[in-house]
């Protein structure tokens, strides 16, 4: 089993992308979108990795730190939630941002996933609410829920889900919600 992989991007598709061991091995991971995007050829990396071998297929799946794989593997628990499901799930957002959207039964923020229909996303907020909630995750429920409304507004209005996430980011989320669009608005009014 492959655990851990280090080397060089040797070449990167939309989700995946080709790194070279030093022993000259090129390996295809599948890596959440928003870090292929990051990625540069050439760029050194070093990624934990899950190994998902099938009858007719092995795939490697990498992730930056081993809290983002074990939450992969969470995720892959929940029945209809593949690898791939799961990858797509972890480019919605931070560790923080999908694990509070469980925790606050955010169904809307899980269906922005390619292939997700609203019945696996309530299954997945119904097997994982318990597994996350102590942890931590969801100490502030109204400020998540705030924050998860700014979110839905300003995606309905155009702005890219990326845009919108470094914005979040900025604001205070003890505000109300209505507050928080203001200044999110303006954040963004300001950025272009």
């Amino acid at each position: 089993m492959i655990s851990h992989i280090k080397g060089t991007i040797l070449a990167k598709g939309k989700e995946t992308v080709i790194v070279e061991t030093v022993s000259g091995v090129g390996y295809t991971l599948f890596l959440p979108v928003l870090q292929v995007i990051a990625l540069s050829v050439g760029e050194e990396v070093a990624y934990f990795t899950y190994m998902k071998v099938s009858e007719s297929d092995m795939q490697l799946f990498g992730f930056e730190t081993i809290p983002q794989k074990e939450f992969f593997e969470l995720l892959l628990s929940v029945k209809g939630v593949g690898p791939k499901a799961a990858l797509r799930i972890l480019s919605l957002g931070t560790l923080d941002e999908i694990q509070g959207a469980i925790a606050r039964s955010d169904v809307k923020y899980l269906t922005a996933v390619q292939g997700m229909g609203k019945k696996t996303a309530e299954r997945l907020v119904v097997e994982l609410k318990s597994k996350i909630a102590p942890k931590g995750i969801a100490e502030n429920v109204s400020t998540s829920e705030n924050l998860g409304e700014v979110m839905d507004a300003l995606v309905n209005l155009g702005y890219t889900a990326v845009d919108v996430r470094e914005v979040i980011k900025q604001l205070d989320g003890e505000n109300s919600t209505e507050v928080l669009l203001k200044q999110s608005l303006q954040l963004l009014s300001n950025s272009k």
